[in-house]
C-alpha cells in the first residue's frame, strides 16, 4: 500500500514511486518515476511488468537489488495513475539524485548501498521546516511515514540511538506513562498501522487532557466539518471539531477535541473496527475489500451522531 512504505532516515516522496500507465492501440505504455510538481525524473531501481490476470491487482518481489512490481492487465483499463510503496529507498533517492545530476551534465558511476559514510564536503546543506510545521502536515494528510520518522528522531534525542521501530515505539509508550500519566497504550510503531497496536479510548482520552494544558495540540490539528445524515457539510455549525482521523480497511477512528455550542471543550476518542473482517481480507484483496467503504461511512455517520449528541448533553 502506498501509505505503507519502507522506513528510513532519508525520505523522497515520502518514500513512494509514481506508477503511470497509457494504452495506445491495444498496447500499454508505463512509467515510474519520482515526479514533483516540476520534474519527473525516471527511476531504474523500480521495474513494473504487465501480467495476464484479473487479480491480484499488485505483486510485488525483492529481485537483483531492485523493487520488481508486476500488475494485473486486467485491472488498468484505459490509462491511469497511482503511488506504490518504495522498499529500498537507499536506492531510491540515489537513483534520482543520479538523474537529476545526469540532466545537468554530472555523470554520475552506478548506484550502490555502503554501510559508512564517505570523507568529503558538504557542497549544500538544507534545513527542514519547523517540527510543528512537518506536525501540522502530517496530521492534515495522515502521513503515516512521517509519524515513523519523527517518533524515531524522538527516541534518538531522548536516548542517543534507537535500535528499530518496535524499540523506539517502547520508548513512546513510557513516555506516555510519566510525562501524561496515561495507562492502556501499547505501541509497537508510531503510525499505528502495526495490527498488534493496542490502545483504549479512554487513554487516549487521558492523552488528550493532559496535551489541552500547553495548547500545543490542538492548534495543529485538522478542522473536521459537522455533517447531516446525508453526509452533507453543515455550514456555520454550532458545535466545532479538531481532531485526528485514522482510517484502515474496516477500521475508522476519530480523536480530538470539540467545543459545544455553549462554550465547553470536551476531549473525545472514538474507535470503531471489525476485526474479524478484517482477518479474512485476502492480502491480493486489501486494494479495495468488498463493503469497507460502506463500513467506513457508517463508521463516520456513528462519529457525528456522538459528537452531536454530546453537544447537546454538555452544554448549559
Amino acid at each position: 500500500m502506498g501509505y505503507s512504505p519502507a522506513v528510513s532516515g532519508i525520505a523522497l516522496n515520502y518514500n513512494r514511486v509514481h506508477f503511470e500507465w497509457r494504452r495506445n492501440s491495444g498496447q500499454y505504455s508505463t512509467t515510474m518515476d519520482a515526479r514533483t510538481a516540476k520534474y519527473r525524473p525516471d527511476v531504474a531501481m523500480a521495474k513494473m511488468s504487465i501480467a495476464s490476470r484479473s487479480s491480484p491487482v499488485f505483486t510485488y518481489t525483492d529481485k537483483g537489488g531492485a523493487d520488481n512490481w508486476s500488475v494485473a492487465r486486467g485491472a488498468l483499463g484505459s490509462g491511469g495513475a497511482r503511488w506504490l510503496p518504495v522498499r529500498k529507498p537507499a536506492l531510491y533517492a540515489a537513483d534520482v539524485l543520479a538523474t537529476m545530476a545526469g540532466a545537468q551534465g554530472i555523470r554520475l558511476k552506478p548506484v550502490k548501498v555502503v554501510n559508512r559514510i564517505s570523507a568529503g564536503t558538504a557542497l549544500v546543506t538544507h534545513q527542514s521546516a519547523p517540527l510543528r510545521e512537518i506536525l501540522r502536515d502530517m496530521l492534515k494528510y495522515s502521513t503515516n511515514l512521517t509519524a515513523e520518522m519523527v517518533g524515531m528522531a524522538a527516541t534518538v534525542k531522548r536516548r542517543g540511538k534507537v535500535s528499530g521501530l518496535k524499540a523506539s515505539a517502547t520508548e513512546m509508550n513510557a513516555w506516555t506513562r510519566s510525562a501524561l500519566g496515561v495507562q492502556g497504550m501499547r505501541l509497537v510503531d508510531h503510525s499505528g498501522l502495526g495490527a498488534a497496536n493496542r490502545m483504549t479510548a479512554d487513554a487516549m482520552v487521558g492523552a488528550l487532557v493532559k496535551a489541552y494544558d500547553s495548547n500545543a495540540l490542538r492548534p495543529i490539528l485538522k478542522s473536521i466539518p459537522v455533517r447531516d445524515e446525508n453526509r452533507k457539510v453543515i455550514e456555520n455549525a454550532a458545535i466545532k471539531i479538531d481532531a485526528k482521523t485514522g482510517t484502515l480497511n474496516f477500521v475508522s477512528g476519530l480523536g480530538g477535541y470539540m467545543t459545544t455550542p455553549d462554550g465547553n471543550v470536551l476531549a473525545f476518542a472514538i474507535f470503531t473496527g471489525n476485526e474479524k473482517i478484517r482477518a479474512r481480507i485476502l492480502k491480493a484483496d486489501r486494494e479495495a475489500p468488498k463493503g469497507a467503504k460502506v463500513y467506513n461511512t457508517r463508521s463516520k455517520k456513528l462519529q457525528q451522531k456522538l459528537i452531536g449528541r454530546w453537544g447537546a448533553v454538555h452544554s448549559s
